[in-house]
């Protein structure tokens, strides 16, 4: 055995000695709360690490058709997880069988004591058992299976939790009507199941509890806002859309909706490099691409803040224009109407702006880019272990992280220095967004992936300067939206459901007190593949133009319905160009003519 095996070895045996419980023969089991305990319906209610290729295989397993598969990286234990509801000071055994040199099984969030488990049998499957209480005021807890750094693949099967079933929290009640008078404002809403109660918000500060459905007050003359918020046993949900309410006859009128604004195509051009997919001059972009994002500016070192751009050799594409042709050829599209941006980051270009030296280098150097060929702005597109949270980085607006605190004001400088002008966009995973819904950085016990919900104090920062958020809905594991349900990549409820959540709002790590507030319309695109080869979760045109329906005019949905309709949705993103040109343009040219219509 090496040393990192022996290190392994005495690890693992620590996090036995520290579980608590003891190891027993599993009891009959009265009820399993667990969802998709076999994982007969994929990965379905469960929520596994980007890096781990976790799959539903049919071979081996312990029961049923499926199980589990999952592969440790050097820097990843390749953990599935799911957050069961539970009842309060009650007793839970977790239970399952796992194949695999080292994989561990367990429970956290308990409220009294975590515990977790171990098991080496590489040949056969093997029964782990763990029991627990909770403690008073716990209400969820989360259970998890994994393997250990770079071990090879593990499975996973049969996992239940036996004890009685938590009550759920409500569904969001809908605001149906919201009207004022010259004295006073009266708001009406839908009956939500599993509601004992109801929480009224005005203006962002509670204002009633009630057990009706219908709120009325005496106020002076102005404009408020009202939200309005479900309750039980289980505590309280998200707050509604807000809607707006006039009282008397001398306030002013709500600001009308903004008017439509251009429907964006932006699309990511391999500037720096071919990626199998051919080099595409500058010159050569079609005229449907209004945003064209220059793929990508890379720092020295992870740290260093420097970005450097070169654009790709010609030994790796042989078509390559010259620096000349290629700058004349910016000037073209930004005389036709394009914005051209620098792209910061991408799959291979960590930037960590740890330090105030790092952060004074990036100004300095994406300036020297930006200014080198005119640039229209700047794209950010951080991706791995670039952002994260330090423990006890909870709130939003005060984030304390270094790499987070820097590169923020690294953006307000940048902004400062163009103007008005300068274009800002984003494009996160939905791992550093919308999983910030379920996980905020590492959590309060330090065991989730600190890496959750980064970029949300980065665009909450930035949302007064930011352009546009395109978040990457690809490359992504399942996500929890506003529904309480899980959603999966490649359809086109899974784009509404994540767009929802940047337009209508959603509390952080199921916080209401933490919420991340709802950006513009206008602000917001679809980030997809533009082709099959381009990334996992390709969407079809058809179930892209079905979201989009959805969305924009409430008609086409799925299972999945959105909180609102959003008339003004700004359009979509792709990686790339490139891929796009490689599958015949029908990214371009059919999502082009849909928006077009669309208007």
């Amino acid at each position: 055995m090496n040393q990192r095996s022996a290190r392994m070895r005495l690890a693992a045996l620590a996090v036995l000695a520290l579980g608590g419980a003891t190891l027993s023969a599993s009891p009959a089991h009265a009820a399993n709360i667990t969802t998709n305990p076999g994982f007969e319906d994929g990965l379905a209610g469960w929520s596994c690490s980007a890096s781990s290729g976790a799959a539903a295989v049919s071979s081996p397993v312990h029961g049923g058709s499926k199980a589990l598969q999952a592969t440790p990286a050097d820097s990843d234990t390749a953990r599935c997880q799911q957050t069961v509801t539970v009842e309060p000071s009650s007793s839970y055994t977790l239970s399952g069988w796992v194949r695999g040199g080292y994989v561990f099984l367990g429970v956290s969030g308990t409220g009294t004591t975590d515990t977790s488990t171990w098991a080496s049998s590489p040949s056969a499957y093997t029964q782990l058992t763990r029991t627990f209480t909770t403690g008073a005021s716990t209400r969820s807890v989360t259970i998890h299976v994994n393997g250990w750094y770079g071990q090879g693949a593990y499975q996973a099967d049969d996992i239940v939790l036996d004890g009685p079933p938590g009550q759920s929290l409500p569904a969001v009640p809908a605001i149906l009507s919201a009207t004022g008078t010259d004295t006073a404002a009266t708001v009406k809403w839908t009956a939500a199941e599993r509601a004992t109660g109801y929480n009224v918000y005005r203006d962002g500060a509670k204002v009633a509890s009630t057990t009706s459905t219908t709120h009325m007050e005496n106020l002076p003359p102005g404009a408020y806002g009202y939200q309005v918020t479900a309750l039980n046993a289980a505590g309280e949900t998200a707050r509604s859309a807000q809607v707006s309410v006039v009282v008397g006859d001398d306030s002013p009128p709500p600001p009308p909706d903004p008017p439509p604004a251009d429907r964006l195509l932006v699309g990511y051009l391999h500037a720096s490099f071919a990626n199998g997919s051919g080099y595409v001059r500058m010159a050569d972009v079609p005229d449907e691409w209004d945003i064209i994002n220059l793929s990508f500016g890379e720092p020295t070192s992870v740290t260093s803040g420097d970005i450097r751009f070169t654009r790709c050799p010609a030994a790796e594409c042989p078509n390559v224009e010259s620096e000349a042709e290629f700058t004349a050829a910016i000037r073209a599209r930004q005389a036709a109407g394009k914005k051209v941006l620098i792209s910061i980051g991408g799959q291979n270009g960590q930037v960590q702006l740890t330090t105030a030296a790092a952060r004074d280098a990036f100004v300095r150097s994406v300036s020297a880019i930006i200014d080198r060929y005119g640039l229209d702005g700047l794209d950010i597109d951080f991706e791995g272990h670039s952002l994260y949270l330090d423990a006890g980085d909870t709130s939003l607006r005060a984030p304390t992280t270094p790499v987070i605190v820097n590169l923020i004001a690294a953006l307000k400088a940048l902004k400062a220095k163009y103007g008005a002008k300068f274009v800002l966009t984003m494009a996160p995973e939905t791992f550093f967004v919308q999983l910030g819904h379920q996980f905020y950085g590492p959590g309060a016990n330090g065991s989730a992936d600190r890496r959750a919900g980064s970029y949300l104090p980065v665009v909450h920062a930035m949302r007064d300067d930011l352009t546009l958020l395109h978040v990457q809905d690809y490359n992504s594991g399942p996500i929890m939206g506003l529904d309480g349900q899980y959603h999966t990549m490649g359809t086109h409820d899974f784009h509404v459901a994540m767009t929802d959540m940047l337009l209508a709002g959603f509390p952080i790590a199921g916080n209401p007190a933490n919420v991340f507030p709802a950006l513009r319309q206008d602000q917001v695109a679809i980030g997809l593949p533009a082709a099959p080869w381009a990334g996992n979760g390709f969407t079809t045109v058809a179930e892209v133009h079905k979201a989009l329906d959805c969305l924009t005019k409430g008609a086409n949905c799925g299972p999945y319905r959105p909180k609102a309709t959003y008339p003004h949705l700004r359009g979509l993103m792709t990686w790339s160009i490139n891929w796009d040109r490689y599958n015949g343009h029908e990214f371009s040219r059919s999502h082009r003519a849909y928006l077009d219509r669309l208007g």
